[in-house]
């Protein structure tokens, strides 16, 4: 038993001829463990619901969009406005509002605010500048 068929490392290791694995020494600036992902920031932001504007957080919900002239104090801009329920209103409404994009007095409206990623904080102004910037040296 003391001559083994397999002399390849790995099969059957023993003691016998064992090499100490080299540790590297970790550098004094090196982490240890995973590194923190970057992930871009996150913003709250109302949008017109015609035109997809980013509106200003000074805003009147009673006036206009600034840019199409949409009514912002509308069902299709409120956060309870839902296709799928009942009068196409989360809240508990006594009649259905028959057009979603005019003018409305309900007490329910609160405006739709999403949350959506900072990509990106400059924009070029025109397609020549947007490609190089791609190539930058």
């Amino acid at each position: 038993m003391g001559d083994r068929k397999y002399r390849q490392r790995g099969y059957m290791d023993s003691s016998r001829g064992e090499r100490p694995e080299k540790k590297r020494p970790t550098p004094p600036g090196e982490r240890l463990g995973p590194r923190t992902p970057n992930m871009p920031r996150k913003r709250a932001l109302a949008r017109c619901s015609n035109c997809g504007v980013i509106l200003p957080a000074t805003i009147q919900y009673g006036g206009k969009c600034p840019q199409c002239g949409f009514e912002l104090h509308c069902c299709k801009q409120c956060a309870n406005f839902d296709t799928a329920s009942r009068f196409e209103c989360t809240q508990p409404i006594t009649a259905r509002i028959p057009r979603k994009g005019s003018r409305n007095e309900c007490n329910f409206f609160m405006p739709r605010v999403t949350v959506e990623r900072e990509t990106s904080t400059s924009r070029p102004t025109d397609a020549r500048a947007a490609f190089e910037s791609l190539f930058k040296k």
